[in-house]
């Protein structure tokens, strides 16, 4: 019989805890109106264009709000899909080893259109937002790629530990 212990490796509950972090991350964005959220994602966008366009402070401040402008859906959607890859990375690690063609791997996969889904339908209840399906299958994108990460971790970390014949 397998101890607890082990089954619930720090490893194992670190991936709980982050799962629940990403959980709350999303959430806390989504409760975001329509005016704050497209200040949080223009905030990310000007501060990210400042490192890698240098010449971005000396542009006239119209010519900077087009830019911004111009990279809202962007940045958005790959927020959606960069914070849906950790989720299903964390989930898959909170669900512990597995193969990679298994009910696990499945319903940690499940896990996260379910979430998205509830995310999506906690944004039709916040002014100015919508819900979109089309989100869900961009979220679910990046979750199934951050499962598949998280499997091809789990892979090489049983080929290196595995005895060498």
């Amino acid at each position: 019989m397998q101890s607890t212990s082990t089954h619930f490796s720090p490893l194992r509950i670190l991936c709980i805890l982050m799962t629940i972090v990403c959980m709350t991350a999303i959430f806390m964005f989504s409760t975001e109106d329509a005016e704050e959220s497209t200040d949080t994602s223009g905030s990310v966008i000007e501060a990210v264009v400042s490192v890698i366009m240098p010449d971005y402070s000396t542009m006239q401040e119209n010519e900077q709000q087009q830019l911004v402008e111009k990279l809202q859906h962007l940045a958005r959607k790959t927020a959606h899909f960069t914070i849906y890859l950790a989720l299903g990375f964390f989930a898959s690690g909170a669900i512990g080893r597995r193969r990679a063609l298994s009910r696990k791997s499945g319903a940690a996969l499940g896990f996260c259109f379910l979430y998205a889904c509830s995310d999506e339908l906690h944004q039709h209840f916040v002014p100015g937002r919508s819900g979109q399906f089309t989100d869900v299958l961009l979220d679910s994108t990046g979750a199934f790629f951050g499962i598949l990460i998280s499997l091809v971790l789990l892979y090489l970390t049983r080929k290196k530990t595995a005895p060498q014949s």
